[in-house]
């Protein structure tokens, strides 16, 4: 079961560590739901008050800005796949099957913790597919990876880079086909219901089961 204790979020991404009081989980919680509802730009610390019935300032003493918080969102969902994917590979010794599962926690890890109830997992991967990369194109990311922001997704792409090496123990370029596994789980669908000419797949009432083939797809003619 998926807990707390999973979570690994970098020291410094939070002023005040939201999952230790009810403010800053309700904090996470409201966030989620309001990103989903009015997007990344429109989203400021002044309507996520008001949505909670909180005070602004009181927001602040967790979060330095908006950009922390999308952040921390997306730390956490990062760390939820790799739970997921230990979960579902755990008993499985065939890496070929391993890589498939895989492939379907990238593209629909919607599946709800009831262990952790303040945070919305099926909405949280809206959030993913829409504003995730927002949290990390930006300019000050060197930066922000000398502070081990973006452990987390580096541990998660080393974990699927292994199994792919365990496929193909000479493929010269498993970090890049994990990494691009990911993006493109979260690009396609947004291509499907935003710029469908960029893709020949479609997503329709969030069955994303054409995505799901399209990376085994390529995942079969990268690894045959």
């Amino acid at each position: 079961m998926f807990i707390l204790s999973d979570i690994s979020i970098p020291e410094g991404l939070s002023l005040k560590e939201p999952l230790q009081s009810k403010l800053g989980r309700n904090i996470i919680s409201h966030s989620i739901i309001l990103l989903d509802e009015i997007g990344f730009e429109a989203f400021t610390f002044k309507k996520l008050a008001i949505k909670m019935g909180s005070n602004e300032t009181s927001l602040y003493r967790y979060f330095e800005n908006k950009h922390f918080l999308l952040l921390y969102l997306v730390v956490w969902y990062w760390n939820w796949v790799s739970y997921l994917i230990d979960y579902n590979t755990m008993n499985i010794t065939d890496p070929d099957r391993k890589l498939d599962l895989i492939i379907d926690n990238f593209v629909d890890a919607t599946r709800e913790n009831p262990s952790v109830d303040f945070v919305n997992e099926k909405i949280l991967h809206r959030i993913m597919i829409a504003e995730s990369a927002k949290a990390y194109h930006t300019k000050n990311i060197d930066e922000e990876n000398k502070h081990g922001f973006y452990s987390s997704y580096k541990s998660l792409i080393q974990k699927v880079a292994d199994v792919i090496l365990e496929i193909d123990s000479k493929f010269p370029y498993p970090h890049s086909f994990a990494s691009t596994l990911f993006e493109m789980a979260n690009n396609e669908i947004y291509f499907a219901q935003h710029l469908p000419r960029l893709t020949d797949i479609k997503v329709k009432n969030e069955n994303y089961s054409e995505v799901n083939t399209l990376l085994k797809y390529y995942k079969k003619k990268m690894l045959n």
